[in-house]
């Protein structure tokens, strides 16, 4: 390493660990550099020196700060650090504020959690944040899931014994090219392929989501995942959510800023009473996947909330425990409701967004959501050992 690498690794080290080790590491820094230095110690040392506090008038300036030293996704992690070391509570509560953070879904949770405490002044700039975020995910994940479901369902629909005027000809040919016969220069359907009949929806989907604090990026994907499958015809869509009480959005999905708006994140959880309520709804077991979203800390009845999931998974509903739907890593547990959730064949697993299409089209192909895990190297919960 020559001279100049070692100055870049100890200047590298010198912004790292801040002012306190300016005498150990005696390093000048330009003007960028110095900026950087700045926006860093603010944060990270905000006890020390006093920094950036609740009421400090420079966290507008830091806002645009960060903006400019680092790149989005390194700004949404110190926006996401201020707020949780600092409590910088007015980047929610101030128009000016909201105004000069970069949206993400962490912050969409952290205004979810707010709720009723955001003041009047600040709700019109609270739902533009809200819908900037919504807006982006529906791009990114819309037409994924649309293309993962419609394509599932069509292939559990066909028809394999269609009459002549049933006849789906171009799949019948495609599937049938093996059996060309070149002497006669034509295919023996061997296997006809029908279009299928047709109903009012194919499968029922129920998304059930706790909205306790720590499930806040999982309510935020979920309600954008809910408003698009609730768009396909051939899908009747449920969204149940459930602290220590139990609310049903369904009719909210047609607007999910309207609906995200309307979460209150934070409390307690029943996930007892939000089965109970589940089961109340379930109309056809057989044809019906129930999408739980929890960690899995029961703060109701253990006993009654693992009898209703027996009495579920019995009935013939497919039930698929997610225990995050986000980007956040292995999410914290109930290992013991865990356990005894796989002893009833019921998958639980956390699930990023990106996957969470393919998941949707396996359950509603009816596949081995547990073989589907396996195969994008997911290990299930209770499967430890």
């Amino acid at each position: 390493m020559n001279k100049e690498e070692q100055e870049l690794v100890l200047k590298r080290w010198r912004l790292l660990l801040g002012k306190e080790v300016q005498t150990e590491i005696p390093m000048e820094l330009n003007k960028l550099e110095s900026g950087i230095d700045k926006t860093l110690e603010a944060l990270y040392n905000s006890d020390r020196k006093g920094g950036l506090g609740p009421s400090s008038p420079n966290v507008a300036r830091w806002l645009g700060d960060i903006r400019e030293y680092f790149p989005a996704s390194t700004v949404q992690l110190l926006q996401k650090d201020a707020l949780s070391r600092l409590n910088l509570q007015q980047m929610l509560t101030e128009p000016e504020m909201l105004e000069s953070v970069v949206p993400d879904v962490h912050l969409v949770a952290n205004l979810m959690t707010m709720g009723r405490l955001i003041p009047q002044k600040t709700k019109a700039t609270a739902r533009m944040v809200i819908k900037k975020v919504v807006d982006e995910l529906i791009r990114k994940l819309e037409s994924p899931t649309r293309q993962a479901i419609t394509g599932s369902i069509n292939r559990s629909v066909r028809n394999r014994n269609p009459r002549f005027n049933e006849i789906n000809w171009p799949e019948t040919i495609r599937k049938n090219l093996k059996h060309y016969q070149p002497d006669y220069k034509t295919i023996i359907p061997e296997t006809r392929i029908g279009f299928g009949k047709k109903r009012r929806s194919l499968r029922d989907i129920v998304l059930c989501i706790d909205q306790s604090g720590s499930m806040g990026a999982s309510v935020v994907y979920s309600g954008i995942f809910g408003a698009v499958i609730a768009s396909i015809p051939a899908v009747d869509t449920r969204m149940v959510v459930f602290d220590t009480s139990v609310a049903d959005l369904t009719e909210d999905l047609k607007d999910p800023v309207d609906l995200l708006f309307g979460v209150q994140l934070g409390g307690g959880t029943d996930i007892n009473q939000a089965l109970q309520y589940c089961q109340q709804i379930i109309r056809r077991p057989t044809d019906t996947i129930l999408f739980l979203i929890t960690d899995l800390y029961e703060g109701g009845d253990t006993e009654e909330m693992r009898k209703r999931f027996a009495a579920l998974n019995n009935s013939g509903v497919q039930v698929i425990t997610l225990l995050a739907l986000d980007d956040n890593g292995n999410p914290s547990f109930d290992h013991s409701n865990a356990d005894f959730l796989a002893q009833l064949g019921i998958p639980v697993f956390g699930c990023s967004p990106d996957l969470f299409p393919d998941l949707m089209a396996a359950a509603i192909a009816k596949h081995s959501i547990s073989t589907w895990a396996g195969n994008q190297g997911i290990k299930l919960a209770g499967q430890e050992g």
